[in-house]
């Protein structure tokens, strides 16, 4: 059964504490595995003990780093985010060693098992790090039908773009911006869905580089909705900057589209993780007064609004949010939280659509999930 009911925000500060918790426990089992159990004493110890520690400062630097802008030097979250790829590897693979080297240490004694595991788990994550770090680059275009019943035979072939977790920030800037949209707007399509998360910054820092999303050109224009990120970074004044820029924001409303002589409500929700006045999300209010049997396209930062979405009869709801889990093997554990990883689903009579995502967060690294640009084809069934 698909979960949807989406979670609050938790305190902020339980949040850093529980995060520094973690990250602590993260850096003690990468020092016991590379440095501890194989026995470095003296300089290399020292050396390797001063490097983990710096690093496990850059992360939280390169975190706050986007509340400080400008005025911070860009190597500090280029490399902070690296190391956190990094990281993420260099952990799992000091887990995955464990009940090897406890084998080995059995079966051989006396055998350098340990400084064996310690130069493995180093090459090996040295080895996924890189080979991510080339899968975050500008996404190609992934081209999917999605077939609905009784749709008006004037809407068949209807195409959509649908750009997700862009992540204009730390390690995504205004060159990036003007790839994409240079790349869908060479699709011509009818329609451009923006479903959240674009930003990581307020506009004050990141207004320039988001000035390219003026030029996405479709024949009925684009629509943003909010994802949890813009809350982080100043929603309203996102919402404000992005309808200067010609985007239309759909904050629990909808748009009724005229195409061909055939009618397409276009909606959108606010994110559950709305922290402003006045804003959280309403699906009931942002359907209320559509017309009778047409169909609907919900745009929906998280696809926990899935099975909201099929009972209130929606076509096609488009998500973004899990990011496809980005670094494989943490996509099996954004699959065990989120009703949807990523694709073309089924929900009762409705269509859902979780993007991989256009950008990346946090790690410039894509491994099993690949970025996106998606066009999406309605077509009569």
């Amino acid at each position: 059964r698909l979960r949807t009911r989406a979670r609050p925000p938790r305190s902020i500060v339980l949040f850093a504490t529980i995060a520094l918790a973690v990250f602590s426990v993260v850096h003690a089992t990468i020092w016991w595995r590379l440095v501890g159990a194989p026995g470095l004493d003296g300089a290399p110890e020292a050396l390797a003990t001063t490097a983990l520690g710096a690093c496990f400062v850059s992360v939280p630097a390169a975190l706050a780093s986007r509340a400080f802008g400008a005025t911070v030097p860009r190597l500090v979250p280029a490399v902070g985010f690296r190391w956190f790829g990094l990281m993420f590897y260099w952990f799992v693979l000091s887990l995955a060693a464990e009940p090897l080297v406890w084998a080995m240490t059995w079966l051989a004694p006396g055998a350098p098992v340990a400084q064996a595991a310690a130069a493995g788990v180093a090459v090996v994550g040295v080895a996924l790090s890189a080979y991510a770090l080339a899968g975050a680059r500008t996404p190609p275009v992934k081209r999917v039908d999605v077939p609905i019943a009784g749709l008006d035979p004037a809407l068949d072939g209807f195409r959509i773009a649908q750009l997700s977790d862009v992540h204009l920030g730390n390690t995504i800037g205004r060159d990036f911006i003007e790839a994409i949209v240079e790349r869908t707007n060479a699709e011509s399509v009818d329609l451009v869905a923006l479903t959240g998360d674009f930003v990581d910054g307020t506009v004050a820092s990141l207004g320039p580089a988001a000035a390219p999303f003026a030029q996405l050109r479709s024949r009925h224009g684009s629509y943003f909705v909010t994802g949890n990120h813009e809350y982080f970074s100043g929603a309203g004044a996102w919402c404000a900057e992005f309808t200067r820029l010609g985007i239309r924001v759909l904050r629990n409303e909808h748009r009724t589209l005229d195409h061909d002589g055939a009618r397409l409500v276009v909606a959108g929700v606010d994110d559950p993780f709305a922290n402003e006045p006045g804003h959280g999300p309403d699906l009931a209010r942002a359907l209320a007064g559509r017309g009778a049997g047409l169909p609907v396209v919900l745009l929906a930062h998280q696809p926990v609004f899935a099975e909201q979405a099929a009972h209130a009869g929606v076509a096609l709801m488009l998500s973004g949010h899990t990011h496809g889990g980005q670094l494989w093997p943490f996509s099996l554990l954004v699959r065990a939280v989120q009703p949807i990883l990523a694709g073309l689903v089924r929900v009762r009579d409705t269509w859902v659509y979780v993007s991989r995502g256009t950008g990346w967060w946090g790690p410039p690294m894509r491994l099993g999930a690949p970025n996106e640009i998606t066009v999406l084809t309605l077509r009569r069934a």
